[in-house]
């Protein structure tokens, strides 16, 4: 029976929380441990395979055209099958994937399975996602605080890397190619994420009409009036993807490059992972008051000084440091471009808007760890191309802040 046939009052609140909870297990996999545990992996990866670190970002750049492709084409996967399969067999398939990158070495074939697990962790993100909204109306009061949980998901899953993988490449190191036990440990959580979210799922409320509505990810291109007026957002949105993923593919590079022990390094990123957990409502004030690019401008240039930490210094507090404001400030970008589309467009244009952030999203994360990885290659090492992160970043704040509210009339029709 539905809630609301119940009577007007909301269910209890710690029933909402235990749903989201359960469901933040599939941004645990699709982001937390799909993307961005290679970050762990790729130093043991690279010794053992002589990669470049061009080709070494290659791989997360193979893993973000892969969740480009997911992101387009699980619409009709949502339309086709409902969100709660897509969850279901997007997660299987991850922890498939997963799997199958201990199971081989050659650079084509890995950059294959970087690439389908992109396309399945979009798929579990999205329909994970559409799901957690689902809470909202069954709490109206608290539906950011239950999909902010949602996202905190991704820190779940960073921890759980940082907790697992450091001890199995200590462990593994004598054996050949001892990194793919590594892999076959993460595809063993995913599918305990699938357990949970399993369970999960049947004690959701029932679908909403809105249930089959494609996720904005895959809503019709936005029309050329939305490239206009928010052409300052979009570029430093564009430039954020670019930032923020070569830090989370290369950083961990670094610090073992200068020697850093296995369980600083493992509390650096286990550190990360609970700032991003701790993050769900730290910016929603700053949301809540400006209808301009202010809160992406301000936190894009915060996470460019935490980018630029690792790059200058070699003290060991203020790494720690650069990994907790990074954990704390990188998942809110992502909320600021769903709340300035929020409070500028009429809800008839919030998939498109939405849409529209997602897609120079995805580019900018594409270009991110080949570039980043170019630099790395040549003089001065990661540490310049963390620069070139951070630049990124910057220039992005700074075309974020040009960013202006929308008339008031735009939002009462097409503008």
């Amino acid at each position: 029976m539905s809630p609301h046939a119940q009577g007007s009052a909301s269910p209890p609140l710690a029933r909402g929380v235990s749903l989201a909870l359960g469901l933040s297990l599939a941004a645990a996999v699709s982001l937390g441990i799909t993307r961005f545990a290679y970050g762990l992996l790729l130093p043991a990866m690279r010794a053992d395979l002589g990669w470049s670190y061009l080709l070494a970002g290659a791989m997360n750049t193979a893993n973000a055209v892969g969740y480009l492709l997911g992101a387009l084409s699980v619409p009709v996967l949502l339309r086709r099958l409902g969100a709660p399969a897509v969850l279901r067999g997007g997660t299987a398939l991850a922890a498939a994937f997963m799997a199958g990158s201990g199971f081989v070495t050659d650079e084509a074939a890995l950059l294959l399975q970087r690439l389908l697990a992109g396309v399945a962790s979009a798929w579990v993100f999205v329909a994970g996602g559409l799901l957690a909204a689902r809470l909202g109306p069954t709490w109206p009061r608290h539906a950011g605080l239950l999909l902010g949980l949602y996202y905190g998901g991704v820190g779940l899953g960073i921890t759980v890397s940082a907790l697992a993988v450091p001890p199995l490449l200590a462990w593994a190191v004598d054996r050949p190619h001892g990194w793919a036990w590594a892999w076959w440990a993460l595809a063993a959580v995913c599918a305990l994420a699938w357990v949970g979210l399993q369970a999960t799922v049947r004690a959701l409320p029932p679908a909403g009409a809105a249930e089959g509505t494609p996720a904005p990810a895959g809503s019709a291109a936005a029309p050329p009036r939305l490239l206009r007026v928010f052409a300052p957002a979009l570029l430093g949105y564009a430039l954020f993807g670019v930032g923020y993923i070569g830090y989370m593919t290369f950083v961990i590079a670094l610090l073992r490059d200068r020697g850093v022990a296995d369980g600083d390094v493992t509390l650096f990123y286990a550190l990360l992972g609970l700032a991003v957990m701790a993050s769900a409502r730290l910016w929603s004030g700053l949301l809540d008051r400006h209808r301009d690019g202010q809160p992406l401008a301000r936190l894009n240039a915060l996470l460019g000084l935490a980018t630029l930490l690792p790059a200058v210094t070699h003290a060991w507090p203020a790494l720690l440091a650069s990994g907790l404001l990074f954990g704390a400030v990188f998942l809110s970008v992502v909320a600021s471009t769903t709340a300035l589309v929020r409070h500028n467009l009429p809800p008839a244009l919030w998939a498109r808007g939405i849409s529209l952030f997602t897609i120079v999203f995805a580019f900018g994360q594409i270009v991110g760890p080949a570039a980043v990885g170019w630099i790395g290659d040549g003089p001065g090492g990661l540490e310049r191309g963390l620069l070139g992160s951070a630049a990124a970043l910057w220039i992005g704040a700074a075309a974020a802040w040009r960013q202006r509210a929308l008339p008031l009339q735009r939002q009462c029709g097409n503008g």
